[in-house]
């Protein structure tokens, strides 16, 4: 029998995404594996059903997880779907390690595989399967759009009739992937852009792609390119600099994240009174606790007369790039361990070994062991 790759459809809310696309659905086609869909699961993100060539269909979910021997998926599974999953499959996907230790232990129950995409080491043979880096890109590029959408000026310069309209100036905060690529959006769209990182060998690439770099003599360069938590003095510093470079700005995106962290508080209350009269604020990290005191996830808050906007499912604002970016990390992950439509795990293997979240019964991550206390 060959393999089978299930993809169900996602059910998480606001969720648009798909996990393989067309393209890619050929490839683990090349490999010898089989691919059973649930109908309509491209639906949300655009693609029919008939664009997806040789692939098995079946009506429900429970028919997905019945066959599936790989399970690929966007959001985590439920623990009702993970209990229609026969034992011994293989679960691929963010699964959100940290946060649901109900999750991990219904997996070990199920004696399921899974690897988390979120886990995975941070070594330059991964960037191809760097599920969180392709995201935060779109991620990035959409907090952009959206600062422009709701910002009452014009993002580049104007020359008209009567004169010429400065163009605004937008203030990023955080220069990791998403921010980097706020910070290019912005300025493609025509705005002024500064941008602040706590890492301050960040600032070589914000000064690359036109952007000035604001600098406020704190560092907290972390492991893995990720940055380190500040303390309270490095936060007074910081929040004392930044104060100033907030008040000067039309727009202000918010980017920082820590994996399996809530999200750090950068801008204060304090820093948002001191904005500019119809300034508008998008805190990318508004589904993790936000950047941005007085943030809610999901909604859009005046405070004062300033917008703040803390947008959720960003990625799901433009799901076929996002799902043909993610489907292909996931290929490029388990493809090298598929030989003419044989599974073979080797632990041996780096990658394999540091995004394995369960197997043979057991949370095999320690660093998700001991923040769940299994």
């Amino acid at each position: 029998m060959p393999l089978v790759i299930g993809i169900a459809a996602e059910t998480t809310p606001g969720e648009r995404r798909l996990s393989v696309v067309p393209d890619v659905v050929k490839k683990y086609l090349a490999l010898g594996a089989e691919v059973v869909m649930q109908k309509g699961a491209g639906v949300p993100a655009h693609f029919r059903d008939e664009a997806f060539e040789s692939v098995t269909w079946v009506d429900e979910d429970v028919d997905v997880c019945a066959a599936a021997d790989i399970l690929l998926g966007v959001q985590p599974p439920s623990l009702k779907r993970i209990g229609k999953l026969k034992p011994g499959a293989v679960v691929l996907g963010f699964l959100q390690p940290w946060f649901d230790a109900k999750r991990a232990e219904r997996m070990m129950e199920k004696n399921i595989t899974s690897f988390a995409l979120e886990l995975l080491p941070r070594i330059s043979r991964s960037q191809s399967m760097d599920g969180l880096s392709s995201q935060a890109a779109v991620a990035g590029y959409e907090c952009a759009l959206i600062a422009a959408d709701h910002s009452p000026k014009f993002f580049p310069m104007l020359t008209y009739a009567a004169g010429t309209i400065r163009p605004a100036k937008v203030l990023v905060i955080g220069a990791g992937v998403a921010g980097l690529q706020a910070i290019a959006t912005a300025r493609r769209i025509g705005a002024m852009v500064e941008a602040y990182d706590v890492r301050p060998e960040t600032r070589e690439q914000i000064e690359s792609l036109g952007a000035k770099f604001v600098d406020t003599g704190v560092s907290a360069a972390g492991l893995g390119g990720y940055a380190r938590e500040l303390t309270d003095e490095e936060k007074a510093k910081q929040a004392e600099k930044l104060a100033k470079a907030v008040s000067q700005c039309d727009a202000l995106i918010t980017t920082a994240a820590i994996p399996g962290r809530k999200a750090p508080v950068i801008i204060t209350a304090a820093m948002v009174a001191g904005m500019k009269a119809g300034a508008v604020v998008v805190d990318m990290a508004a589904e993790s606790g936000g950047n941005v005191e007085g943030t809610v996830a999901g909604e859009k808050t005046w405070i004062n007369d300033v917008l703040v906007v803390g947008p959720t499912h960003i990625t799901s604002r433009m799901p076929v790039h996002a799902s043909e970016m993610y489907a292909k990390n996931l290929f490029n992950f388990i493809s090298p361990f598929i030989k003419d439509g044989v599974l073979t795990m080797d632990w041996e293997d780096e990658v394999m070994a540091g995004c394995c979240l369960t197997h043979d019964g057991q949370l095999r991550h320690a660093g998700v062991k001991q923040i769940l206390g299994l």
